[in-house]
């Protein structure tokens, strides 16, 4: 994502930072059963869903977060993550999250500490044009940097392998896609994962935005779960922005999250 005055190029690239919070699915080890897009997904904040667009050449930004999850088994998240994502070449961006995770069952002690570590690199491989939407992969790895026994991490490597797509209209876009999780670990088992959105930049300083998204079972006895999301994001000025997202589950168990960050982001020193 280039620098905002962030909002102001909407039309030719995404109002929005457009990477990664994602929760990992070690952090619930009260439930077999919780949401796989909660838990184990890549995601363009404020959104679940990612798109193919790197930051620029030489570029950087940053993000102060905190990703949640609610069911009725307990509460669980990120408090805080940090995200960290640099632009190594043209079309190409480095991206790296490491975050404090905690899980607190229903009836059960807080548990808080270390989580899992994410490092993926993004590579846009068809630009857009007029016609044509641009397309990349974010292939990335969740490293097991948390304390699994503890719930905080998911003890063994993760990788997912997606791919994006992204289109612009005016004031509107719109991207999506999925990938393939490889998902090692007592019970567990590989899955699909797909998500789409679509926003509006209603203002200079606003962009609105929904999605949609779904996934395989990813452990045994799960069913495919389904689930929305609705953000926002507001451009503070000088390169920085504040994001918000709420979202529940539409097939499942009954599951809320919710996504808050600071965004700031700069490019290179002339």
């Amino acid at each position: 994502m280039g620098g905002i005055d962030f909002m102001a190029n909407e039309n030719a690239r995404r109002a929005g930072p457009g990477r990664a919070p994602r929760l990992r699915r070690g952090l619930f080890g009260f439930s077999a059963g919780l949401f796989l897009f909660a838990v184990s997904v890549l995601a363009g904040p404020p959104f679940f869903t990612d798109d193919p667009e790197p930051i620029d050449y030489r570029h950087w930004e940053f993000y102060l977060a905190s990703a949640q999850t609610k069911t009725r088994l307990g509460y669980a998240g990120t408090a805080p993550h940090v995200e960290f994502n640099y632009g190594i070449a043209l079309n190409a961006m480095l991206h790296v999250i490491a975050a404090a995770d905690f899980d607190l069952p229903k009836r059960q002690k807080l548990r808080y500490g270390l989580g899992d570590t994410e490092i993926g690199l993004k590579y846009r491989f068809v630009e857009e044009t007029a016609g044509r939407p641009q397309i990349g992969i974010f292939p990335h790895l969740e490293v097991p940097t948390g304390a699994s026994r503890r719930g905080l991490g998911n003890g063994q490597v993760q990788v997912f392998l997606p791919v994006w797509i992204q289109k612009s209209w005016g004031d509107w876009m719109s991207y999506g896609g999925g990938g393939y999780w490889i998902n090692p670990g007592p019970g567990n088992k590989n899955y699909w994962w797909f998500g789409w959105e679509v926003q509006r930049g209603i203002s200079k300083a606003v962009t609105v935005g929904a999605e949609v998204f779904a996934n395989t079972p990813g452990a045994k006895g799960e069913s495919a779960t389904a689930g929305f999301n609705l953000g926002a994001i507001l451009s503070l000025g000088g390169g920085s922005a504040a994001l918000l997202s709420v979202g529940r589950d539409i097939r499942g168990p009954d599951t809320f999250f919710i996504y808050v960050a600071y965004y700031l982001t700069r490019g290179p020193r002339s």
